[in-house]
């Protein structure tokens, strides 16, 4: 059954960056013990800044020096205490990728990666665009991979992370998307994935800030094509709730993925090799980043570019559902 979603929210923003500082504000100030590691980007003026200001003695700045900074988080997860480690997305998956496989998930420590920048949101290019890292964060093992829908469900995922044990890498955008839930009134499992509109003809399979423009193409092809759509907040990547797919796939037949991420290797991947391995015989599709370098340009002007704005999706969905 479908949660309460805001759905009529146009112009209804969170920042899921400011969100995960105030709520480690508030973790803090509740007595919870963790360290916190950062990187340059972490503005004085911010939310995390403010933390910084208020709890020095368990904040740690390493500057640039990314790879250092995830090994050292090692580090003090191994003297028993849950870290967080907000780095850079792009640099957290390309620059830190031995650290984050030998010193974070070898060791099995309490470490959760807040990668923030996702997708293309850092608008500066294809330097600077996040699109490969769901790839490998998938491949290694002991990682639990979320990627919040809202600030609001950022918020519960960084407290229900201090319950997690082993480590975690929490992706997160730039910053100003559209809430998806109209509330934090729901509950949230890692693993299990979130309905968040009903429908009968295909399910769309999404995650992050995707989902809402899943939700809103869902809108469109109900009203222009007569196409029951059921949206699915994918929110934990790894591990899959395989459940949920097959659910999906035995009820609405049909399947797309849609994911700020390259096509190869990300959610839509991993769904098309649960369905191939279950004897899936629907349509499938996966909407994300094609195979190659993305254009320059603000967010909203590559997902159009790219066709995965809630008209894009839509015309792409129904083109797959009608030949």
């Amino acid at each position: 059954m479908a949660v309460q979603t805001t759905y009529d929210f146009d112009q209804m923003l969170s920042n899921a960056r400011e969100a995960y500082g105030e709520e480690l504000m508030h973790m803090a100030d509740d007595g919870l013990e963790f360290y916190f590691t950062y990187t340059d980007n972490v503005a004085p003026s911010s939310s995390a800044g403010l933390f910084v200001k208020k709890y020095s003695e368990r904040c740690f700045n390493f500057g640039i020096a990314e790879a250092n900074q995830v090994g050292a988080s090692a580090g003090l997860a191994l003297s028993g205490k849950v870290v967080f480690a907000q780095v850079f997305g792009p640099f957290l998956s390309l620059r830190a990728a031995d650290q984050i496989h030998t010193d974070i998930a070898y060791n099995d420590v309490n470490v959760r990666l807040i990668g923030t920048h996702a997708g293309v949101t850092a608008a500066g290019g294809p330097t600077h665009n996040c699109i490969a890292d769901l790839a490998l964060y998938r491949a290694i093992p002991n990682l639990t991979v979320v990627v919040p829908a809202d600030a609001g469900q950022c918020v519960k995922m960084i407290r229900l992370s201090m319950e997690h044990k082993g480590p975690m890498v929490i992706r997160i955008d730039r910053g100003g998307s559209p809430n998806v839930y109209a509330d934090n009134d729901y509950e949230l499992r890692f693993g299990k994935a979130i309905e968040t509109v009903a429908g009968t003809d295909l399910s769309i399979i999404s995650a992050g800030s995707s989902v809402y423009w899943s939700m809103m193409g869902a809108r469109i092809l109900k009203d222009k094509y007569g196409i029951s759509a059921r949206v699915v907040d994918m929110h934990t990547i790894k591990p899959l709730d395989t459940d949920m797919i097959l659910k999906c796939a035995s009820e609405t037949k049909n399947i797309v993925t849609v994911e700020e991420h390259s096509i190869n290797g990300g959610l839509g991947g991993a769904v098309a090799e649960l369905l191939l391995e279950s004897g899936f015989g629907g349509k499938f599709k996966r909407i994300g980043l094609p195979d190659e370098f993305a254009v320059l340009g603000d967010p909203d002007e590559v997902y159009k570019y790219y066709g995965m704005d809630p008209e894009g999706i839509a015309s792409r969905v129904e083109k797959l559902m009608n030949g």
